[in-house]
């Protein structure tokens, strides 16, 4: 029985050793710090192409503000916004509201007129019969036939505009009247912001008068953004650009700069210049004024060129020189170790670079910004 006492003894001991030597081991090893572990890149054959972003809208290149030449009120409108018309076609109608004042104004001058008018007229055939009767010469009865025609001229005039303050048009311009409001270029209708019954005022040197229509041309559109002072210099007119419009998914359209501004304006505490691209649209393609747009500006590119993620290339300081670094990256050389080596780069667009030398085909590099999960690698 004692033997057998001895015996479990014994047993549970060296169980209890063997437990401990196991939980030692085991934290043991888990305090040895582990190598860290990185992904690894090879070079790649691709084209790097930097670009630049400006934002903006579609318009047309000619977009008018029709107007009208006397004040009163719209009477009749003859298109609504979407309508092609052409120069020329009228638009809207317009009743003259006579001003009392002005009428009282042109009255008194037609009654003055036909003062005049019978004085001189009384001169004249006074004269004529003394020129008849050759008493006075040719010479002087000119003028009294002059001054006759004029006064008769002064007359048709304050007449004329009696009229043109009362209806609108006289009756010696035959057609032609200030009433109705017309075109003055081929387009489409943009918009029509007034409708009858609204008061116009007339365009004048004082007033830029009601807008009674805008027009377009909309087989001339263009791009009009806005570019940051950093990329102006380097757009030249006649670059070929990418425009997305927003409301029309996977399509990019072909434009061509022409107009970089020569003056920047602040805009959000940054200084914006203003660009303009000829759009160049498919014939099927209704496009509306107004789109938002970006348009991706190609500055510079380099293309099948041998290229590496930015994420593996690290600078270091050259020596005397501060605000000059060099760049270098680590070549993997053997299972976790690597080899520190200078690299001349070329075009970057951010996210890859070319890589003139430093690196050969098939190296593997290293990316110390992705280590790998040693954890998940074991599993």
């Amino acid at each position: 029985m004692k033997k057998g006492c001895m015996t479990a003894l014994v047993l549970f001991i060296v169980l209890v050793i063997g437990i401990s030597i196991g939980v030692f081991s085991k934290l043991y090893s888990d305090g040895q710090e582990q190598p860290e572990k990185y992904e690894l890149e090879t070079l790649k054959k691709e084209s790097v192409i930097v670009k630049t972003v400006a934002t903006g809208s579609v318009v047309p290149r000619r977009e008018i503000d029709v107007k009208p030449n006397i004040s009163g009120i719209i009477e009749e409108v003859y298109v609504v916004a979407g309508d092609l018309i052409k120069k020329g076609d009228v638009i809207a109608k317009v009743r003259v509201v006579a001003n009392v004042s002005n009428i009282a104004s042109a009255e008194n001058r037609v009654n003055r007129a036909k003062i005049n008018f019978e004085n001189a007229k009384r001169d004249f055939e006074r004269n004529k019969n003394l020129f008849d009767q050759e008493v006075i010469a040719a010479a002087l009865f000119q003028q009294f036939e002059i001054a006759k025609q004029n006064a008769q001229e002064e007359l048709l005039a304050a007449k004329d505009q009696l009229q043109i303050i009362k209806r609108g048009v006289s009756s010696r311009s035959g057609k032609t009247t200030n009433t109705l409001i017309k075109s003055t270029i081929n387009g489409m209708v943009l918009d029509v912001p007034v409708e009858v019954g609204h008061s116009v005022i007339e365009s004048n040197t004082f007033n830029e008068g009601t807008t009674v229509a805008k027009v377009a041309d909309m087989s001339d559109m263009i791009f009009d953004g806005k570019i940051d002072e950093s990329e102006i210099e380097k757009l030249k007119e006649g670059m070929e650009i990418q425009v997305q419009i927003g409301a029309i998914e996977d399509k990019e359209f072909v434009a061509k700069l022409e107009y970089v501004s020569p003056k920047g304006v602040q805009e959000n505490g940054a200084i914006q210049f203003d660009i303009k691209a000829a759009m160049n649209f498919p014939d099927d393609a209704f496009i509306r004024a107004g789109y938002s747009a970006n348009a991706n500006i190609v500055i510079d590119r380099s293309d099948d060129v041998w290229t590496i993620s930015e994420s593996v290339i690290q600078y270091e300081e050259e020596e005397g020189e501060e605000d000059k670094k060099k760049p270098f990256v680590e070549i993997k050389t053997g299972d976790n170790t690597y080899e520190k080596r200078e690299v001349e780069l070329g075009l970057s667009d951010g996210i890859i670079v070319e890589v003139l030398s430093g690196i050969s085909e098939g190296e593997e590099v290293k990316n110390f910004n992705a280590v790998i999960d040693a954890s998940k690698t074991e599993e």
